[in-house]
């Protein structure tokens, strides 16, 4: 069985990568190592894989990467640390027409 992962990388400037493959380990050396010198990763080397999950459907792990990338970086530390509790605050929606705001 092939799995797919969306992996979330920290950067050495701090800044969250987050990116999709079906063979992780030589996903991150291809990071670490510089081969495309405009990639995002390339001048905030090295990079560290903070988070991962597997899929075995490749629709599933390009929807999720794609859901992940609109994510701001409190959510995804939130998703690092395992606090899904805080993700669900973040993701409450803020916007004063929200009916929860409305009389």
């Amino acid at each position: 069985m092939k799995f797919y992962y969306v992996y979330i990388l920290r950067c050495n400037d701090n800044s969250l990568y987050t990116g999709i493959t079906n063979n992780l380990e030589r996903r991150v050396n291809e990071h670490n190592d510089g081969k495309l010198p405009d990639a995002y990763t390339f001048k905030r080397r090295l990079v560290f894989l903070e988070w991962f999950q597997d899929f075995t459907e490749p629709n599933q792990a390009i929807y999720f990467e794609k859901k992940l990338k609109r994510w701001s970086k409190a959510k995804k530390e939130a998703l690092i640390k395992g606090d899904f509790d805080m993700i669900e605050t973040l993701a409450e929606c803020r916007n004063a027409t929200h009916y929860k705001y409305k009389p």
